[in-house]
């Protein structure tokens, strides 16, 4: 039973928000507030809806990116979900902005790979003016591989973005990590209205914007709701979901990572509410839905990120690939 109602009404009522979706209709707050009560078998009925609304508006392609640790540790930021936060203990990497070379070398096993996109992801409130010189740098070698440059820097402003747009970035990353309300429950140092504030950079500067959240964190439906729909409003192109890996030492250590049909509603209903968006599955997706992974697409997703993420490991290229394929899908 979900709001009250028998398995047959839940079914039509799903269909009918389905078959506004389909039509091009934005779905409505009550909508969502529907989708996420689902429960029990009304989560497949769920998760086939938005897998035809995946084909529908996004086809049989999957978006395959990467990414390097350019900067590690060492960061101002309390972020509570962190291992490179000024509030975790956990043992990671500390060193400073890697060389061109290396980070090259990495952008070439991502393209050797089948990645599409490569982003350059740093520590840190944000990169300095200098750093941001070296990284136009690389973003135009990247480039010229074949590759689409993209960047995860900080709270940089319209001028830093402008600079590295000059030098062929095409998409900046920033999350808005959860929902307004939440926010203050993960971060002190920096505030929800901060992100905005670079995420409006970013489309000013004419650049794509890449911006999603994290999963697990403590929060609820409401608030997983919300950011959907402010991502919605702020016109994200790629939504990057992210699942909490606990990590002893930082503040989120003990938390129980989320079920995998729960992880899996989540990226459903991301579908429904930004149906023509990239939703690409992200951190935690391993360790988080384990033997489930290959639901992510027939749950709604359209995108994955490929190879190790920041602090924690993720899946071999060509794992990513042969499952791609073998759901039917393509790269």
């Amino acid at each position: 039973m979900t709001f009250g109602l028998p398995s047959v009404k839940i079914l039509s009522v799903l269909t009918v928000i389905e078959d506004r979706v389909m039509k091009g209709v934005p779905i409505t707050r009550s909508d969502a507030r529907f989708l996420a009560s689902l429960s029990g078998l009304s989560v497949f009925d769920l998760f086939a809806s938005a897998n035809r609304i995946r084909d529908a508006y996004r086809g049989d392609r999957i978006d395959v990116c990467s990414i390097i640790n350019a900067k590690s540790g060492a960061c101002s930021e309390d972020c509570a979900y962190c291992a490179q936060s000024s509030s975790s203990s956990a043992a990671v990497g500390i060193y400073p902005l890697l060389d061109k070379s290396a980070v090259l070398e990495r952008a070439e096993e991502a393209r050797e790979g089948g990645a599409k996109r490569f982003c350059i992801v740093t520590s840190g409130r944000r990169v300095s003016k200098s750093e941001i010189r070296e990284i136009s740098a690389m973003i135009s070698e990247i480039g010229s591989m074949g590759l689409l440059p993209c960047a995860t820097l900080g709270l940089l402003d319209e001028q830093d973005l402008g600079v590295l747009k000059d030098h062929g970035l095409v998409r900046y990353h920033h999350n808005l990590e959860t929902s307004e309300r939440f926010f203050p429950e993960i971060c002190s140092t920096h505030s929800y209205k901060d992100k905005i504030g670079t995420i409006r950079s970013v489309k000013t500067a004419g650049l794509s914007l890449c911006s999603g959240g994290i999963f697990g964190l403590g929060e609820d439906w409401e608030d997983r709701t919300a950011m959907a729909f402010a991502l919605r409003e702020i016109g994200a192109d790629s939504v990057p979901v992210n699942f909490l890996t606990p990590i002893s030492g930082t503040r989120l250590g003990n938390r129980t990572s989320l079920a995998p049909l729960e992880a899996l509603k989540v990226i459903s209903l991301y579908r429904f509410i930004l149906p023509e968006k990239e939703i690409r599955v992200c951190g935690g997706r391993m360790q988080t839905l384990g033997e489930f992974n290959s639901f992510v697409f027939f749950a709604g997703a359209d995108g994955l990120l490929s190879g190790n993420y920041l602090t924690t490991p993720g899946k071999r290229y060509e794992d990513d690939l042969r499952l791609i394929g073998q759901c039917g899908l393509r790269t």
